[in-house]
């Protein structure tokens, strides 16, 4: 499963930098068919995960405003440090117990951690898909999201 995060990382820091091609206005601008712009679809993955590690962790969720992260530059911050705090958490056992039972408040239910984990795993993967969609109605080419050929410690 690590594995798998670990991609996922690479591929949502590829977006973060293929971001940096497109203006400010074109990266807020709403789009169809996903959860807003593709600044704000960027925070909802990172925001999205960092929320469900927080209730396996057995943390209290806590909102994050899209206003505090709204440029590319305090994005990008965000995604570090939430990738770092659950970095920590999955080299201290993280993926330990997979049937064990987790509490979700904003959906007032109980799901395994295996759920969850699969859960993340697919949520960034169909948001990556809406991002590349968008990408090819820019006319630019998006990024690749080839399992094969990453390696563990960045691009091949």
């Amino acid at each position: 499963m690590r594995s798998f995060f670990e991609y996922n990382w690479q591929v949502r820091d590829d977006w973060l930098e293929w971001c940096e091609q497109i203006s400010t206005k074109e990266l807020l601008k709403p789009r169809t068919g996903g959860p807003g712009s593709i600044l704000y679809t960027l925070f909802h993955v990172i925001e999205v995960e960092y929320s469900w590690i927080k209730a396996i962790r057995g943390k209290e969720d806590e909102v994050i405003p899209f206003e505090q992260y709204d440029t590319l530059e305090q994005l990008k911050k965000l995604s570090n440090d939430c990738r770092a705090e659950i970095m920590k958490f999955i080299e201290k056992g993280l993926f330990g117990n997979k049937n064990e039972s987790v509490y979700v408040s904003w959906e007032n239910q109980s799901y395994t951690k295996d759920e969850i984990l699969h859960h993340l795993i697919a949520h960034e993967i169909h948001h990556i898909g809406q991002l590349s969609v968008w990408a090819r109605e820019l006319e630019f080419k998006p990024v690749s999201a080839h399992f094969i050929g990453r390696t563990e410690h960045g691009r091949s």
